[in-house]
């Protein structure tokens, strides 16, 4: 070994050239055995003992350290102002807009469009018919529009039509009783409220087929009250358009996550924008946003004037905590002794030696922030007990090298292609995003889960819960059943012949048709790297492909284009998204509904007993 020798220790140790050159004011003692009881005990032999253990420990040196007495900080607080999705044709992400102020960020990330068919087949009755009912209500209202009987014409004009029972593409409301019951009941008596909502929304008036005679301009002034109320009931994306029709939805149906971006203005200048690249859903807080240098989402607010308070700091305080001399009686309620880490367990080790070593030498100092905020420290100076004032700088700004540089409970970076980098950002800041500390989720209206099926060598999408056509979430095995079932009465299966041998020959065995297969295929152009694309059982009855029947498994389906998740979303212990209501007040007393979908983790690989090349024993005649 090479020996290297300091000429300026004084000026090395300040600088911090030699990270091995260290300064040791402390004595520990190290046991020697496994147990921590004895040393931790600090058993007392004689007073004169007791008076050199605190000599060696320095308990009688005075020092210039000392204690903070006051603490003067400048903080400013800017709201995020703007947002934008992050999903989108070809990975581009859609167009920024402001940021609403009256909803809470879950509310903005999560919402989703409102499904009111699938394909040609109507659902969601029970919106269709709350829009009708409150059409007829504010046609009530006016004592000339009732008395003319308006409400009858509207009925005739959007009916909801009664389906044939004899039509396979009316499975949806045929083939389940409790849906077939309810849609006989409204059949011909009740309004289709949400035809005359799309007629509204696509330029046209309230009054247009209804012969008013003079009312005319009352039942158009009518129509912008349905549509707002609508629009205010139930939270969708907006900035729908032919190339998005879904808007500024930020939820990603190749990658099963929430993608957005917020920005909000620094006072450094321009804006400081925050992406949450893999949000789930659910509950929403600051480590899920990273931060995204040189970004910007067009547009700025101003930097609200800096927060200047003066604080006393407190010590850090825990029951149990060690007290910081040796002649005291400390507080037994916590027993450190009791702790037996591993040697890998880095966490619970880091803990002990700040809670048994270090911390007294903590400080903590109340800062209260408005909610909804991008807070950033201007600066900070301490005064201590000698009067000695401090400036104190983050623990993070090293030279620029990794090893004098300190983070925790800070944001990170972006890379160029998107990804989490391990350098923290500089001055990132303190997000307290605009949301809501409670939110009441409803029923599971879909409950899809994403498992593996090593023996097929497919992943399936197994619908446990499925949306029916009156608005409400079922079973997907009985949905499934009662729909095989329909088939079978519309195409019952021809009398078997005579058997010709003693075995007969199966192509492949059925599989429930609420699982959905999705097949491994290679990306475009690259002979590696696999995707999952959804693909189609046939049908015991009549072979047709069988179609997903909730939203979450139909992408793309109604348009005619193939859906494709990332392979590495569907890991062993599979994937669970759920589509349900959520509710919250804002802070303002507001009420904001709307629809999302959270993802949570599977439980485990399944089999959907699916083979191939059967023998098994011929039907009988007539069975």
């Amino acid at each position: 070994m090479t020996e290297t020798r300091i000429e300026d220790l004084p000026g090395a140790m300040s600088r911090r050239d030699h990270p091995t050159v260290g300064v040791w004011n402390r004595l520990e003692g190290r046991p020697r055995t496994t147990d921590f009881g004895r040393a931790l005990r600090v058993e007392v032999r004689d007073p004169l003992w007791m008076l050199a253990r605190q000599w060696q420990l320095g308990e009688f040196r005075g020092t210039d350290g000392g204690s903070p007495v006051t603490a003067t900080y400048s903080v400013t607080a800017s709201p995020p102002g703007r947002f934008r999705s992050d999903t989108g044709p070809d990975e581009v992400p859609g167009p920024s807009g402001p940021l609403p102020p009256d909803r809470p960020l879950e509310a903005v990330a999560e919402r989703r469009p409102l499904p009111f068919a699938f394909g040609a087949e109507p659902i969601s009755f029970d919106l269709r018919l709350a829009l009708g009912r409150r059409w007829l209500k504010l046609l009530a209202r006016s004592s000339e529009l009732r008395s003319r009987r308006f409400g009858e014409r509207y009925v005739e004009l959007y009916p909801i039509a009664l389906p044939d029972p004899a039509n396979p593409a009316a499975s949806a409301r045929v083939a389940h009783p409790e849906v077939w019951a309810a849609t006989q009941a409204v059949a011909g008596r009740r309004l289709d409220g949400y035809l005359l909502y799309l007629h509204l929304k696509a330029g046209g008036r309230a009054a247009d087929g209804i012969d008013a005679r003079g009312q005319r301009n009352e039942l158009n002034a009518l129509g912008p009250r349905l549509t707002g109320w609508f629009d205010d009931l139930i939270d969708q994306p907006s900035g729908a358009t032919p190339q998005r029709p879904e808007g500024d939805s930020t939820w990603d149906p190749r990658r099963l996550e929430h993608r957005f971006s917020v920005s909000a203005a620094v006072p450094a200048g321009g804006e400081r924008v925050l992406t949450a690249p893999e949000y789930p859903g659910g509950e929403l807080d600051w480590h899920a946003f990273s931060v995204t240098p040189g970004g910007s989402l067009g547009g700025t607010a101003p930097v609200p004037a800096p927060i200047n308070r003066t604080v006393f700091p407190a010590p850090v305080r825990f029951s149990g905590m060690p007290l910081p001399r040796w002649w005291a009686v400390e507080d037994g309620r916590t027993n450190f002794a009791a702790v037996t880490p591993d040697s890998t367990d880095l966490a619970r080790l880091i803990f002990l030696e700040f809670a048994l070593v270090y911390s007294n030498d903590w400080y903590q100092l109340p800062c209260d922030l408005p909610a909804g905020t991008l807070a950033s420290i201007q600066g900070l100076a301490v005064t201590d007990v000698f009067g000695q004032r401090r400036w104190i700088t983050p623990a993070d700004s090293g030279a620029g090298q990794n090893r004098h540089r300190w983070s925790m409970y800070t944001l990170n970076s972006l890379d160029s292609l998107g990804s989490h980098s391990d350098e923290p950002a500089d001055d990132a800041g303190l997000l307290l995003p605009p949301g809501t500390p409670k939110v009441a989720t409803g029923p599971a209206l879909e409950d899809v889960v994403l498992v593996r099926d090593e023996s097929a060598n497919l992943v399936w999408g197994v619908e446990q819960t499925v949306r029916q056509a009156t608005g409400e979430g079922r079973s997907g095995d009985e949905t499934a059943a009662e729909t095989l079932a329909f088939r079978r009465r519309l195409h019952p299966p021809a009398a078997p012949d005579d058997p010709h041998a003693s075995v007969a020959y199966q192509v492949m065995s059925s599989v429930p048709e609420n699982w959905i297969p999705f097949i491994p295929v290679h990306v475009p152009g690259d002979n590696r790297s696999v995707q999952l694309q959804r693909a189609a059982m046939p049908s015991e009855v009549d072979a047709t492909p069988v179609r997903p029947r909730t939203t979450l498994l139909r992408e793309g389906l109604d348009a005619g284009c193939p859906y494709f998740v990332n392979e590495e979303e569907v890991p062993r212990s599979g994937t669970r998204l759920t589509v349900a209501y959520n509710r919250t007040r804002t802070r303002t007393g507001r009420v904001v509904l709307w629809l999302s979908v959270h993802r949570t983790t599977g439980r485990g690989e399944r089999s959907s007993g699916l083979s191939f090349d059967l023998l098994t024993p011929p039907a009988e005649p007539g069975g």
